[in-house]
């Protein structure tokens, strides 16, 4: 190790050469980690269902919940789930008029089409786990 990676090493900082892995997951609320991973069409029309009418498509994937779609709730009855998402959809409808519900309603779609795609590469990847 030449000088500047023993200073790195003394101030905490690892070198590339040490071998350290990172990794970062991110933590997510009940209502978030309720967010179902649908097929792909079905996320694109909730997204779409959302951008006009809040709330609505947050509304519509808390039946695909019913219908067998996983979620990053394992732990939780399908029913609990169920009604976190309906929670999430009426909190979106009713914050709406002050454009906040409006505005997490256009993410909370995003967030579904995300984790559609994010499902469809693990599918492809791994395809034994299907």
């Amino acid at each position: 190790m030449d000088q500047k990676d023993t200073e790195m090493n003394e101030k905490g900082v690892t070198s590339s050469t040490s071998g350290v892995v990172v990794q970062v997951r991110e933590k997510k609320g009940p209502l978030r980690a309720a967010i179902p991973y649908m097929p792909f069409p079905v996320a694109v029309l909730c997204l779409f269902l959302n951008t006009f009418v809040p709330g609505l498509g947050t509304f519509v994937s808390a039946f695909t919940v019913l219908c067998g779609a996983r979620t990053d709730l394992p732990d939780r009855h399908m029913c609990c789930v169920f009604w976190l998402n309906i929670a999430a959809a009426f909190i979106q409808i009713l914050t709406a008029i002050v454009m906040v519900g409006w505005i997490m309603s256009i993410f909370w779609g995003m967030d579904m089409v995300i984790l559609a795609i994010s499902d469809g590469y693990r599918d492809q990847r791994d395809p034994q786990q299907v």
